[in-house]
């Protein structure tokens, strides 16, 4: 297991010595296409082998019904990620979009959020966070309403919170749970 940083301890940066808190981060994995198990412990071990990032948790993992996607379109698996970082909510979006490109992620032109993908590495909250621009939204403006994120987040952090939004556990009582299901024979290991 990774080892996990005091949370009450600012890191400072080796070469500027720009000081930087540590802030709890989740971030949710999900795959639909090609050998979706081994695309999302990769992102996983990417993720741990991310400097400044420390993997606390690693939820189990969710079988899911595509939602809004094209026809045809195979089940998700899904998991949450729970880190600590020092570096921005920018950097480590930039790094999840280095895990997807690595794992041949395709981003359509007309910009599809429901096709099918090899992997989806989505930034959920950085600490407490807030960000709405053109580069991202924090927390993620459909987290609240996703049972494939909720769910595993809840597994893992029973008493999480969503910026502006609410407890996991009271907006995962809402949420649509249907055509989730709990994949006990697969699991994802930090390395």
């Amino acid at each position: 297991m990774t080892e996990t940083p005091n949370p009450h301890i600012v890191d400072a940066d080796t070469l500027t010595g720009e000081m930087r808190p540590i802030r709890r981060a989740v971030v949710a994995l999900g795959s639909n296409l090609g050998e979706r198990l081994t695309s999302l412990q990769g992102a996983v071990n990417a993720l741990a082998d991310t400097p400044d990032v420390w993997v606390t948790g690693v939820s189990p993992i969710y079988e899911t019904s595509p939602i809004d996607a094209p026809d045809g379109s195979e089940n998700f698996l899904n998991a949450v990620v729970l880190l600590d970082t020092t570096l921005a909510a920018s950097r480590l979006l930039d790094r999840a979009h280095a895990i997807e490109d690595a794992f041949g992620r395709e981003r359509s032109a007309g910009g599809e959020y429901h096709s099918p993908r090899t992997l989806d590495v989505d930034v959920i909250v950085v600490g407490d966070r807030r960000r709405n621009d053109e580069v991202m939204q924090l927390p993620h403006p459909r987290a609240a309403e996703r049972a494939f994120v909720l769910q595993p987040w809840y597994d893992v952090e029973p008493d999480a919170e969503i910026p502006d939004a609410g407890s996991v556990a009271d907006l995962l009582e809402k949420s649509d749970r249907s055509g989730l299901t709990r994949r006990d024979d697969l699991a994802l290991q930090v390395q």
